[in-house]
């Protein structure tokens, strides 16, 4: 194997277990708890409440990293707990059981993913990669684990959630191992930034509306994600074809993903957010309207702009505004407040707006998107690529939280 072949299997072999059992959960999860009697009111508590304490858990493990630095030692702990709650949702059977499990699900998983990102983003820049074509073998493995789990769900029936997602779990530690050993911060720098989370809220304009913009667009997803395939199940459509459809969603944001440096040098860090909140205005509208084959195709190959080109001006923003001591601090407040709090309130609001409204709850995907397009028009006039905290580092005044 060559030395650059041997470089992109341990950057993304972590990421490709972590995506593959995510392809499952996302796709799935929904099928799997209605299968254990819970109610689609019920479906948006156990999401909202594990994104509470997600939000908690990825800015609290996000400061650690961003003062001790040992990013690889908390991925390996995270992959180890994320084993062990396997087992624990296997046992689990009632609605309380599932939230108790759910909770401690929300501390483990999402902060692995900040983290994993951090690294990808710090390493891509020390070492002349692009982020989008090392990211791209997590999205592969998205599509496969999504397609056996449809599989395996249409053959074997819900349970087969679990296993599949099992798959990919499996494999976090041996790849958390091969992580490479640098820290998040480079020779030369000091242990931490000289800024912290204060900071960038009540000192950065830009990086609270980066948040909002950014967040809100990744946040409309949430009626897709937990109502999506119950959606298409209750139109007829079987679990195979399901699985195609997410995983052609994922397809396309492998191209995004390969195009990715190309685009950022025309259309921009803001134009790649701002293209995929104008993607969101069509899918969500049109996701409310309809179930037929041929839109579902159309509406799902969207995803490229939804997320994927949401996703690449994001990490492309936090790579060009903070310096590389900060950026584990930086994915960690995104993934914790930009995503995960927003997206929290919003599977609530998405559970209990599916369980009055139906299909038609998607609409409210529309409404967020329109939010988070207005903040990012605010973002390019007060946003031209600078460093914001260039200053703060200039000075090397202490850390702050």
């Amino acid at each position: 194997m060559s030395d650059r072949w041997r470089t992109i299997v341990r950057l993304s072999g972590f990421g490709a277990g972590y995506f593959f059992a995510a392809g499952a959960f996302m796709s799935y999860w929904p099928v799997w708890l209605r299968h254990r009697g819970i109610s689609d009111a019920e479906i948006g508590t156990l999401y909202m409440t594990r994104q509470f304490v997600s939000v908690g858990a990825t800015l609290a493990i996000g400061f650690l990293a961003h003062r001790i630095g040992n990013l690889r030692g908390m991925l390996l702990a995270l992959g180890v707990a994320a084993l062990v709650m396997m087992g624990a949702y296997q046992l689990s059977w009632t609605f309380l059981a599932l939230l108790l499990a759910g909770l401690v699900w929300g501390a483990v998983w999402a902060p692995a993913m900040a983290l994993y990102d951090g690294v990808l983003v710090n390493e891509t820049r020390a070492r002349g990669l692009v982020y989008g074509k090392l990211r791209v073998w997590g999205s592969v493995a998205f599509i496969l684990g999504t397609v056996l789990c449809g599989m395996a769900v249409q053959h074997f029936g819900p349970p087969w959630v679990l296993y599949v997602a099992l798959a990919g779990i499996l494999v976090l530690v041996p790849f958390a191992f091969v992580l490479p050993t640098a820290e998040s911060h480079p020779i030369g720098t000091t242990r931490h930034a000289p800024f912290g989370v204060l900071d960038l809220f009540f000192r950065s304009r830009p990086f609270l509306l980066f948040m909002i913009a950014a967040g809100f667009c990744q946040s409309s997803h949430a009626v897709l994600y937990s109502f999506g395939t119950l959606t298409w199940r209750g139109a007829g459509i079987d679990d195979v074809t399901i699985s195609l459809l997410w995983g052609e969603s994922v397809a396309v944001e492998i191209l995004m993903m390969m195009a990715s440096g190309w685009l950022l040098q025309r259309i921009g860090v803001t134009g790649m957010i701002g293209f995929g909140l104008a993607c969101g205005l069509v899918r969500w509208t049109g996701l409310a309207f309809t179930t037929d084959l041929p839109a579902l195709v159309f509406l799902q190959a969207l995803h490229a702009g939804t997320f994927a080109a949401c996703h690449l001006g994001a990490m492309a923003f936090i790579q060009r505004a903070l310096p590389s001591s900060g950026a584990a601090l930086g994915q960690s407040l995104y993934y914790a407040l930009g995503t995960g709090a927003t997206q929290a309130v919003i599977y609530q609001f998405a559970g209990l707006l599916y369980a009055r409204f139906g299909q038609h709850a998607f609409l409210g995907m529309t409404a967020i998107s329109t939010v988070g397009l207005a903040s990012l028009l605010l973002l390019t006039r007060t946003w031209k690529g600078e460093v914001l905290v260039a200053a703060l580092a200039d000075r090397g005044l202490p850390a702050r939280s």
